[in-house]
């Protein structure tokens, strides 16, 4: 593992990665989910995609790349587009994987290849236990007592800067985003995802112009089950475009 320590709107982050290199002249970038790490990424696919250099690596607040600082995601894909060119990494040029969360940021990069794996982005409607909880939590903090208690299970454990950063990403519609998106994109999700759901998947799918889609049997982390299957899919859908 290694650190890069950059400068970004006055203040200086760290981001721990991993290389791979297999010595070719393309890379493939991983982008991992809200709470997770590069380490699921690299367990995932560190055997896959081996036409391409494997870069892996801890968004800022995650895994070993410590973050105190509310952050928005294009403020993500700000950094990372710093940190890219500190590794003479074009993202214009390569391929960029990301799960989730991940996905946002690696749609906003907008790479020449783009995977999204049960990528957030799209508004779904709340349960009403969910509902619920907001409005209690509000209702807690307006009259002065404490509702960590009331946080998301996805807030759990965070500083006071990434959650706010949480509350900043958590309902972003990104349907504009996808839909102006002139990456080759490779759309894969899980048909029991409860995090981002099937139709979710679907609609992402019909909003970015040159894409593909499949789903696999799994939740949302999938991808742990399928990572070679999905790189075999991705080859075969690349050939029959040539």
């Amino acid at each position: 593992m290694a650190k890069k320590f950059l400068e970004f709107e006055g203040n200086r982050f760290e981001i721990a990665y991993e290389m791979i290199d297999h010595q070719m002249d393309r890379w493939i970038v991983f982008l991992h989910g809200w709470g997770s790490n590069k380490g699921l990424m690299k367990q995932a696919f560190g055997h896959c995609f081996e036409g391409f250099n494997h870069l892996y690596i801890d968004l800022p607040g995650f895994g070993q790349s410590q973050n105190h600082i509310a952050l928005k995601t294009t403020q993500y894909a700000q950094i990372l587009k710093i940190f890219f060119e500190s590794l003479q990494i074009d993202p214009l040029e390569n391929m960029i994987v990301g799960h989730s969360f991940g996905g946002k940021v690696a749609a906003l990069l907008a790479p020449k290849e783009l995977v999204l794996l049960s990528s957030a982005g799209i508004i779904e409607p709340k349960p009403l236990k969910i509902k619920a909880k907001i409005y209690l939590a509000k209702f807690v903090k307006k009259i002065g007592f404490s509702y960590k208690g009331l946080r998301s299970k996805d807030a759990n454990g965070l500083n006071e800067g990434m959650y706010q950063t949480f509350k900043n990403v958590v309902d972003e519609d990104f349907s504009s985003i996808f839909a102006s998106l002139p990456s080759k994109t490779y759309i894969f999700w899980g048909t029991q995802d409860r995090a981002t759901s099937l139709v979710s998947g679907e609609k992402i799918a019909s909003l970015i112009h040159l894409s593909h889609f499949l789903a696999f049997e799994g939740d949302h982390y999938f991808f742990l089950k399928y990572a070679k299957e999905i790189d075999d899919q991705i080859q075969r859908w690349r050939k029959s475009v040539e």
